[in-house]
């Protein structure tokens, strides 16, 4: 509140210094030279594409299974999502299928993997299939993630983020960030995110009206010192799901070897009776989501491009089956025993 009272008396509430301090000491955080505030986790992704200068007649590669804005943000771009299938247990792109999707679609202009519920995809194979083709990070749910000690957004062209309020580090409102390690990428995303302008009303690019509240950035500052107490209460509560959801009938989410830090925004298991799960769970008081329960490939926005169901059949079955169970740091051990005891008890 102190923040939030010394913004508004201010009256500085459109970037300035609670901005950089923030774009400073998260870039810290994240392990790059750069970090560029601006409105949302979609908007970073879109000001990413921008600032790459894809656009129509180029096709974007990701995966079809994470939130809509993944798919949403390129074709905003005037550009066309092309996918391949995620890995069942880690939900993360699959790349043994990379280099076969690359070599069908000679159009593309960009990678856009997805550290999806807080876990890193595997960047080294990613990279390394991607060559000269630049990689976009979608970290919207992995503040801290790490793959290999490196955290996410640290090893693409550009990592983008989402300060979302359910996120490990939420904003009071929505937010975004790009973190890059490319000092005249940093400087366009910075003119980008104000229409395009370097100097006052003159304008480089068409860009957007994308820019970070000073009264979010304010808040996000206050909060980014706990983030890693937060992240940690998360794993504690993944830790003792898996301890007591050994036994039961569902799958359980996997860490590969290259996570070297999951941070866990959501915990996702796979169960065959997911959907009268979830009722059943809601009558005795649990709360749960399902993410996500249509396939990017499948939803009706991209239905002109032509997919069917069938064409990445991992992500179709996921859709049916993953359900994210409470798994926020302030969770106790009683209650995190008490779902996954409902859970086993469930028939």
């Amino acid at each position: 509140m102190q923040a939030v009272e010394r913004v508004i008396e201010s009256q500085r509430f459109i970037l300035g210094e609670d901005v950089e301090r923030f774009e400073r000491n998260f870039a810290n955080y994240c392990g790059t030279a750069h970090a560029v505030g601006c409105a949302s986790g979609t908007d970073a992704l879109e000001l990413a594409l921008l600032a790459l200068d894809i656009g129509p007649g180029d096709e974007v590669l990701t995966v079809p299974y994470s939130f809509f804005a993944t798919a949403g943000a390129i074709l905003s771009v005037g550009a066309k999502p092309v996918f391949v299938d995620v890995e069942p247990v880690t939900f993360n792109m699959d790349v043994t299928k990379l280099e076969a999707a690359l070599a069908a679609h000679p159009k593309v202009k960009a990678i856009l993997p997805v550290h999806l519920y807080g876990g890193c995809a595997d960047m080294d194979s990613i990279l390394d299939a991607a060559g000269s083709i630049p990689v976009i990070e979608d970290a919207a749910q992995s503040h801290g993630a790490e793959y290999k000690g490196r955290r996410a957004g640290s090893m693409g062209k550009v990592g983008c983020f989402s300060f979302f309020p359910t996120k490990n580090l939420g904003a009071f409102g929505d937010g975004g960030m790009l973190t890059t390690n490319d000092e005249s990428l940093a400087k366009k995303l910075r003119a980008l995110r104000v229409h395009g302008s370097i100097a006052k009303y003159i304008h480089q690019w068409a860009g957007k009206n994308s820019r970070l509240d000073a009264l979010q950035a304010a808040v996000l500052d206050v909060k980014l010192p706990y983030l890693d107490q937060w992240s940690g209460g998360r794993q504690r509560n993944a830790a003792l799901y898996r301890e007591c959801l050994a036994e039961a009938d569902a799958i359980l989410p996997e860490v590969a070897d290259y996570q070297t830090r999951h941070i866990y925004n959501q915990f996702v298991i796979r169960v065959r009776e997911r959907d009268r799960l979830r009722a059943w769970l809601a009558e005795q008081g649990v709360g749960t989501e399902i993410y996500y329960p249509c396939a990017l490939h499948l939803q009706p926005a991209l239905e002109s491009l032509g997919f069917k169901e069938g064409d990445f059949p991992v992500s179709e079955q996921l859709s049916k089956e993953t359900l994210a169970l409470p798994i926020f740091a302030e969770a106790t051990e009683e209650e995190i025993r008490a779902v996954a005891e409902l859970i086993l008890s469930f028939r």
